[in-house]
């Protein structure tokens, strides 16, 4: 298992985020972490990468405890978010954007790989342009680009179909089931949209109000069971 969170309480101040949350990422598999807006999915990403302290519970990187590392540290050891809102730098170009990985990627491998522009052939084009010209869309294959450029073992990804048009969403779908098919990287995603789960997850979990209500196999557990926790 590559990465495992166990039993994980999360507060902000007096109001208690998560409440025994356990989660896992295996190399060469997706898992999705699915639930409404509010439940926990975005504190659950961050107490992973490092952003959040978190109150009990480890987080177990390659078999390793990963609580005491700071999130520069983390990233350095192979952890990649793309956080919800992709958060590029508006200011840089797309060729600025993606440098800044750098700092976090391994010594010797600090290059921006052919492959990241055999995956978004149009941010090629647009090495140039600020990022903040950018569409959404384009913006959120910027982010996913820029977290490749690390070199990670661990993809976090925290809802990229959000706000992007479909043809866009199709192309994130793709290139996700590409690098989980490559087999050298775990990946952790967070989705509200069943139906882009569905068609990439090995695996789900389900939080409600901050705690993990469904896990497993995707296709082992019924349709129905899930959705009740996702629709309002």
């Amino acid at each position: 298992m590559a990465l495992s969170a166990q039993n994980i309480d999360l507060f902000y101040g007096a109001s208690q985020a998560l409440k025994n949350v356990s989660i896992s990422a295996e190399i060469g598999k997706v898992t999705c972490l699915l639930g409404r807006n509010g439940v926990g999915k975005t504190s659950l990403l961050r107490a992973i990468v490092g952003q959040q302290p978190i109150r009990a519970g480890e987080v177990i990187w390659l078999g390793e405890n990963i609580n005491a590392l700071s999130t520069p540290d983390r990233a350095r050891a192979g952890i990649a978010y793309v956080p919800q809102g992709r958060e590029i730098f508006p200011l840089l170009n797309v060729r600025e954007n993606l440098e800044t990985a750098f700092a976090a990627a391994p010594k010797g491998e600090r290059f921006v790989a052919d492959e990241i522009f055999e995956l978004f052939p149009v941010l090629k084009q647009m090495l140039g342009r600020r990022g903040g010209d950018l569409s959404g869309g384009q913006q959120q294959q910027l982010a996913i680009a820029r977290a490749l450029t690390m070199r990670p073992k661990l993809l976090v990804l925290d809802e990229p179909t959000e706000g992007i048009q479909p043809s866009i969403i199709k192309d994130i779908e793709r290139i996700i089931a590409l690098l989980r098919d490559r087999g050298d990287m775990a990946i952790l995603l967070v989705e509200q949209y069943y139906e882009f789960a569905r068609d990439l997850a090995d695996d789900f979990s389900v939080l409600d109000r901050g705690e993990v209500v469904l896990s497993g196999r995707i296709g082992d557990v019924p349709e129905a069971d899930i959705m009740q926790h996702l629709t309002v």
